[in-house]
């Protein structure tokens, strides 16, 4: 109880009052974690290999809040330190002069950070909440990004119907269709709820409450700042649009805040970068194949080994209010947390 109330207290803090000690061996490593540490607004205590550690454990005056370390550590050292969390391990950071791969790798840890921490102000100032845009909706905070071909349209309206447009997600679909029939799926899709469903024919921006959906003659490419950009060139590849591009672009774009779907439809598109997906901490989902009008697209998902949930589209549309109302209260539960990272 003790250790949880150590936790818990770091949520009176400032940010400029929470200590930060970071441990790791590699040059690179240290000036990539003391660029995120100041970058959150919490203070540095100190950034040093393990052998410079062992010499200056005494002499820190200041109280360890957090420890970050990459690598091993010694438990007794940082327990008598009494610090409210430790975090063991993080992936390699790439160069500083390497902005668009070191901006997601940032990105990833401070989410990790406020996850676990139960710190939701460490990430307050990621662009892609769109708070730069005052003229924009600005309470969206996950992306669903929802798969679909045939037999798809009845399923994702089902979805639509069983899903408040009043919770913080934007949602993007890609749906397997002919040009015709593509501009009727807005009118379908919106029947019955207060969805707003869009063909996206200009780039724009994300917004809560509103399903975008993805042109089959042009590319998009979503980015950090909440942007859908449309381009002047066609997809690559037999699947139009390209599932598996879009759901790659996410992933690396929005990691742990992106919930993937995968509806009924035919062949296997979409499980070409399921393992970086993982890695991103995306999650995703499918619909149950018993109950998809064309079952092998949600399968080839679920036989991939990835799938976190399967069930049916009001299941699944259950499943995501349940999921984003428990993220939303949740706390970290533990005092000491070691992770692979």
């Amino acid at each position: 109880m003790k250790d949880n109330l150590r936790t818990l207290a770091l949520k009176d803090k400032n940010k400029s009052d929470i200590n930060v000690l970071v441990v790791a061996e590699d040059h690179q490593q240290r000036m990539a974690f003391s660029d995120t540490v100041r970058s959150c607004g919490l203070q540095l205590v100190d950034c040093v290999s393990r052998a410079q550690l062992q010499d200056k454990f005494k002499s820190y005056a200041a109280p360890i809040d957090i420890w970050l370390i990459d690598g091993d550590y010694d438990g007794d050292m940082a327990a008598a330190s009494k610090a409210a969390a430790v975090l063991v391990g993080f992936s390699q950071a790439p160069y500083l002069n390497e902005a668009q791969q070191y901006a997601k790798w940032q990105r990833k840890l401070k989410r990790k950070l406020a996850q676990m921490l139960a710190l939701p102000m460490l990430i307050e100032n990621i662009p892609y909440k769109n708070t730069a845009c005052e003229n924009e909706s600005s309470d969206w905070h996950y992306v669903v990004f929802l798969g679909a071909s045939m037999g798809g349209p009845s399923a994702v309206k089902e979805f639509l119907d069983h899903l408040s447009p009043a919770l913080p997600v934007s949602i993007l679909l890609a749906h397997h269709f002919n040009q015709t029939m593509l501009s009727t799926l807005p009118r379908i899709l919106n029947r019955h709820n207060e969805w707003r469903c869009q063909l996206i024919t200009s780039s724009q921006r994300l917004r809560s409450g509103q399903c975008l959906i993805v042109p089959i003659d042009k590319q998009i490419v979503c980015d950090s700042t909440g942007r859908i950009i449309l381009l002047d060139q066609a997809w690559e590849g037999d699947y139009k649009p390209a599932i598996g591009q879009i759901l790659k672009n996410t992933s690396d774009v929005y990691g742990s805040e992106l919930i993937n779907i995968i509806f009924s439809g035919m062949g296997n598109d979409g499980t070409q970068y399921l393992d970086l997906i993982r890695d991103n901490d995306s999650q995703l989902w499918a619909q149950d194949p018993k109950l998809s009008a064309c079952p092998s697209q949600p399968q080839a998902i679920i036989d991939s080994g990835y799938c976190q949930f399967v069930g049916s589209p009001t299941a699944l549309a259950e499943k995501l209010t349940e999921y984003i109302t428990e993220r939303a209260v949740s706390v970290s539960s533990d005092s000491f947390i070691v992770s692979d990272l």
